[in-house]
């Protein structure tokens, strides 16, 4: 009972850890229709620096100062933000298809640096021995565990909770009228390509932030955590649990992580041994059966937006 319970923990650690990058996401393109197929490449910007800031790497680069994990959170968003600031400068004017393509290039580049800039990545090795705080707290991975956990719902809960001020706000109505029609916006006096840039800076913030409590429970970062997988797995926990409602999105990451851990935990006791190496790849199939599947039968996910409706038109 004991085990299933620390499991649970667990779970729910990562799941909600993928849920802030599915919400940056769900900013992105269920809100202001943004394509980003780079999504793994934010998570690995957030995650490095996160490392460099607290972990072993920063008496290399940051001549042994030791910084708290509250200061590598804020810098690992801060570090993503910027980069999408500038990506986002030369790409945001493209549309659809050639948005996600431009993305994507991004992300496996950053991905790339990752593995050859090795006097700050670790190279292929990556970088370990990043702090948990929860560690100073408590004695025993469990314990250890359920502390960092409420700190990831906590953090979780204030995106949430922010996020639907946002998009109730007037600036979130602006996010749909360009997602809807630009030109028409623009019409009405809206700068379609500021609002998409900031709209996509904040979701790689978030991005950002998902990447650094991911390497503070971990402990480790490597460049191949953040392989087109990843930015897979969190477009399909978007799509599955309904894009421009954000406790879909966070229904979405939920959903797809059981699957993925609880199709793992299968395979390693159905599949025989000689073709276990093969398990990642029944896993992604298994998810985009999930996706195809949902886009079939469920077009706007489990829980979509929510269409507004007036009174005139009830009438």
């Amino acid at each position: 009972m004991i085990g299933l319970v620390a499991y649970l923990v667990f779970f729910l650690i990562v799941a909600l850890i993928f849920a802030v990058a599915v919400l940056g996401l769900n900013l992105q393109w269920g809100f202001t229709g943004l394509f980003n197929a780079g999504v793994a490449g934010f998570l690995a910007i957030g995650a490095y620096t996160m490392a460099i800031l607290t972990g072993p790497s920063r008496e290399a680069v940051l001549g042994g100062y030791e910084l708290p994990f509250a200061v590598g959170l804020l810098g690992a968003m801060l570090a993503s933000g910027f980069a999408a600031l500038v990506i986002g400068l030369i790409t945001l004017r493209l549309r659809d298809e050639f948005l996600a393509v431009a993305t994507f290039g991004i992300a496996v580049t950053i991905q790339l640096v990752c593995v050859n800039w090795e006097y700050v990545t670790g190279g292929t090795l990556g970088l370990i021995s990043i702090p948990n705080p929860s560690r100073a707290l408590a004695d025993g991975p469990f314990a250890q565990n359920l502390i960092y956990l409420a700190l990831v719902a906590v953090l979780a809960g204030l995106v949430f909770v922010g996020l639907e001020r946002i998009v109730g706000a007037p600036w979130g109505r602006v996010l749909k009228a360009v997602r809807e029609d630009e030109t028409a916006a623009a019409s009405l006096g809206k700068n379609p390509v500021r609002v998409r840039l900031e709209a996509f800076v904040l979701g790689c913030m978030l991005m950002g932030l998902s990447g650094a409590l991911y390497v503070g429970f971990i402990g480790y970062v490597s460049p191949f955590d953040f392989l087109p997988i990843v930015t897979f797995q969190i477009w399909t926990m978007l799509i599955v649990g309904g894009s421009a409602n954000n406790r879909g999105a966070i229904l979405g990451a939920l959903i797809v992580w059981a699957v993925w851990t609880g199709s793992g935990f299968v395979i390693s006791k159905l599949v025989p041994p000689s073709v276990q190496a093969q398990s990642g790849a029944m896993q992604a199939v298994l998810i985009g059966l999930i996706l195809v599947v949902t886009l079939l039968f469920r077009p706007r996910g489990l829980i979509g937006e929510k269409i507004a409706v007036s009174r005139h038109a009830r009438d």
